[in-house]
């Protein structure tokens, strides 16, 4: 039987039963009203209408009152407003539920990038044994962030996975009162989480879903594609932030990273006693079924009675399982040895510290630290560095900070910044002892300009009584200027004695984080990407030349404006000239909960990225190779693009727009992270203050996405005007990277909709900035179009273009509830009318309907 095509899955798999479950949804009363389910899709409609008529936000929702009320309070009309934004979140929790239950039928798991077809096309083109070396070495590493852009409190995210269930089963009674249930749980969170409260609500992935999903991977890879030879990689390993990431967050202590480390080691050891348990009642065979009985009284004792000191360590209970093995195969004709195999390889993969903490601060934050650390010294009487150190050349300053090394107390110093981040170094050590080296073994450097950043780092450490650390110091590189001089920091390094004997220790393997988000905001879209593409480059070549093993760790953020998108496809496009032997990405905020929030999605999403690397070295092709006319195409491109965006980050417009008109102010208020919404104490908002985040959220909430494709449309434009358009052409058929670009910018321009901001065009203060902003729009969209060769934005991916096209029509009412409140705040102080309990009010009405918005964005990425 012929498979239907994906769109037509996706309308019988999601777009009909959304509008089955939504008819149901709007008859649920979740207060004393029972019409607010009935009057949303009339409100949605008059939305849709007003927009087509040119009608501004006020406006339409001044003509729905007109229409279905007789002059109403303003306290109904507000009442009425609020209970829409409940509805509408719930919708999306709904759409969100009905496409994780279809997504096995909409996606072919045994299609194309995954490991069923992997394996075949390597058994077609005879490749078997070049697939079998490539994965003895080959890593995937998704790294959890706390970076809040989801903002579902941990009891939706259960109601979501039940839903998601109860309508895979077509359960109605069910799902009825999931529905019911949802209606009355609270989406705000009245304070803000700890950052245990962060790692809490993100371990509950690793333990429900990657877990499961990771290990049949690495399963199916064993018993398929190597048989009986074994694997000796865990090919997916799993990195932690939350806890671990203090880079602008004060509220990341010693304490809490130990005790997230602590939450993780426990919660992997449940897992494992679960595993236990079930094993206990399948191997029930004479010796066999004491040493099951032995390794799980050993489990539960290490967990529930000796927690700070378990009585069995990760390669001891590899050992146990090996003997049960042994046993099995050898007396009871290997009856149930699958089961043992399972969880020999959990063990493997997981080990006692379930995913690698790691721990991160600016750069700026360790200079301080060091100035802090030769201050005191000096009065403390400790001879660590020398009298003149500071008026010292940058070259002799990491001279003499390879050499230094001690045991420094941080209770002797008076510094609070000093006295915690010495404590994070110990705290790395004792992570050690507890979960083993892997809990916690790289410490990452942001906003790392030069080597000296990387020494005073690496001197901090080793003053922590730990001369030779088993430790990964990796430099972020972030902005563009920092990209631009990587290379000659590495070399330095590479270069460095004392660094050079650390690598050495270190198994001559380096790690570097590049980062997108704040990439893309410093240099804009195509600068950001072509930044990191050239600095992997070069970066590849010196560490080769130096005989290091470079490992890219991209900070890739969700949507393509935080540098996310078709993850998969752009690692496939990068070929022979970039070291991609391990795929390190961070991922955070709704695009964990979209790429690995279920089971299918996630052992889907991890097989791609597995392919991802297959493709782009057992099954490369010319494709993957960047020619030099196409470099220098692509070069100029970014530049013309880079000064396009640069003079409109410089319009003096461009800050107060996004301060007056935006909900960039509203992110503090949101209570969905830990970290404060900007960086600096000062009260005037200044560019470098701004966290990547809100910035890409607010231009979301605008639905002007202008991080995602400002520039792209100026700089194809500037070539046509030369008569070298041609030059495009051929690079985006020449180059799936560069194609993998233009797909994520069509992804952010199908996600605009200027019509909802068009009445902004008359403003007397911002009309001309919003011009230029939507005239770029338009000429990105145009010129896209014309390189691609397609009639509309999407076309090749029709079922995700339909999931947004859903998406964006369903939060449609609640972007007008937003703009209607922004701008009676607007108005209420244009007037001077700043009563405090009616501006409270229409600033609670954004705050409530931003949640709305950025979770329907979930498929983002």
């Amino acid at each position: 039987m012929l498979r239907k095509p994906k769109i037509e899955r996706f309308n019988e798999n999601v777009l009909s039963k959304y509008q089955i479950y939504n008819s149901i949804l709007m008859t649920l009363p979740f207060d004393e009203i029972t019409n607010t389910g009935v009057l949303l899709p009339l409100f949605s409609e008059i939305c849709e209408k007003g927009y087509e008529e040119n009608k501004n936000p006020s406006e339409i929702v001044e003509a729905f009152f007109t229409k279905f009320y007789d002059n109403p309070e303003e306290k109904d009309q507000n009442d009425l407003l609020f209970r829409f934004i409940q509805y509408i979140e719930r919708q999306v929790v709904l759409f969100d539920a009905i496409e994780d239950a279809a997504f096995p039928v909409i996606n072919n798991m045994d299609g194309r990038g995954t490991l069923r077809s992997i394996k075949e096309e390597a058994e077609g083109k005879n490749k078997t044994a070049a697939l079998c070396e490539f994965l003895e070495r080959f890593k995937v590493r998704p790294v959890l962030t706390a970076h809040p852009t989801q903002f579902y409190p941990g009891p939706v995210l259960g109601i979501i996975t039940d839903l998601a269930k109860a309508i895979r089963d077509n359960d109605l009674s069910n799902i009825e009162k999931l529905l019911a249930q949802l209606g009355k749980t609270p989406f705000f969170k009245k304070e803000k989480p700890t950052p245990y409260d962060e790692a809490v609500s993100l371990i509950w992935f690793l333990e429900n879903v990657f877990y499961h999903s990771v290990s049949k991977i690495y399963n199916y890879i064993q018993n398929n594609i190597f048989e009986d030879v074994e694997l000796n990689n865990q090919i997916v390993n799993l990195g932690f932030w939350p806890g671990g990431d203090r880079d602008g967050n004060p509220f990341v202590t010693s304490e809490i990273t130990l005790k997230v480390a602590e939450r993780l080691r426990l919660t992997i050891l449940k897992n494992y006693y679960r595993d236990l348990r079930k094993l206990k009642r399948r191997v029930t065979f004479k010796v066999v079924d004491k040493l099951v009985g032995d390794l799980e009284q050993k489990i539960y004792e290490s967990i529930y009675e000796s927690p700070q000191k378990p009585v069995i360590s990760a390669h001891g209970m590899l050992s146990e399982l090996h003997k049960i093995k042994d046993i099995l195969v050898k007396e009871h004709q290997s009856l149930f040895v699958e089961d043992v195999d399972d969880l020999i390889n959990k063990v493997k993969i997981f080990g006692f510290y379930f995913a690698s903490l790691d721990v991160r601060q600016d750069s700026r934050v360790h200079h301080t630290v060091i100035s802090d650390i030769i201050k005191e010294s000096r009065q403390l009487e400790l001879d660590i560095f020398p009298d003149d150190y500071e008026k010292l050349s940058e070259d002799e300053q990491i001279a003499i900070l390879g050499k230094v090394s001690g045991k420094l107390n941080p209770e002797l110093f008076k510094e609070e910044i000093t006295r915690s981040t010495l404590e994070s170094i110990y705290a790395i050590k004792e992570i050690q002892k507890s979960n083993g080296e892997l809990g916690s073994n790289r410490y990452i450097i942001s906003n790392n300009g030069s080597a000296l950043n990387v020494m005073e780092t690496f001197a901090m450490i080793r003053l922590c009584d730990w001369k030779n650390p088993s430790l990964d110091v990796i430099p972020l590189f972030e902005t563009v200027d920092d990209l631009q001089v990587a290379d000659k920091v590495m070399e330095q390094l590479y270069t460095d004695k004392v660094y050079g004997a650390h690598l050495k220790k270190r198994g001559n393997k380096q790690t570097i984080m590049l980062g997108f988000s704040d990439g893309t905001k410093d240099g804009g879209y195509l600068m950001a990407n072509w930044s990191i593409y050239k600095a992997k480059e070069v970066l590849t070549e010196v560490s080769r030349k130096h005989g290091i093993k470079v490992v890219f760790f991209d900070g890739r953020g969700g949507p393509p404006a935080r540098g996310g998108g078709k993850t998969h496809q752009f690692y496939a496009s990068l070929g022979p000239t970039i070291e991609n032997e391990e795929v390190q990405l961070t991922v955070q905020g709704q695009t964990i909960s979209s790429n690995f929030g279920t089971l299918d999605s996630c052992q889907y999403n991890l097989e791609q990225l597995v392919s991802s690397g297959v493709v782009n070295e057992v099954f490369a092709d010319e494709d993957n190779i960047l020619h030099d006319i196409d470099k220098s195409t692509m070069q100029e491109l970014a530049d013309i693009s880079y000064d396009a965006y640069v003079k409109f980050k410089q319009h003096p417009k461009f800050m107060p727009y996004l301060e007056e008109m935006s909900t960039l102010k509203f992110y503090a208020k949101t209570n969905i992270g830990s970290r404060p919404s900007k960086r600096g104490k000062s009260d005037k908002l200044n560019f470098s203050d701004l966290r990547a985040i809100p910035f890409v959220g607010s231009w979301s909430q605008l639905k002007q996405n202008v991080p995602g494709f400002y520039g792209v449309g100026t700089a194809i434009e500037a070539l046509e005007k030369r008569g070298e358009f041609e030059r495009v052409q051929s690079l985006y058929k020449n180059s799936a990277f560069f194609r993998t670009l233009l797909e994520n910018s069509m992804m952010s321009l199908t996600k605009s909709f200027f019509k909802l901001t068009a009445y902004m065009k008359d403003d007397p203060v911002y009309g001309d900035f919003w011009t230029i902003i939507y005239e770029e729009y338009e000429r990105s969209k145009a010129m896209i179009l014309k390189v691609t060769g397609d009639k509309t934005l999407m076309q090749n991916t029709r079922s995700g273009k339909a999931s947004i096209e859903i998406r964006e029509k369903i939060v449609l009412p609640l972007l007008t509830i937003q703009q209607f409140a922004l701008r009676k705040i607007q108005e209420l102080r244009r007037e001077g009318k700043t009563d405090p309990k009616q501006l409270e009010i229409y600033e609670k009405m954004v705050t409530r309907s931003l949640f709305g918005n950025i979770n329907a964005s979930r498929n983002s990425a």
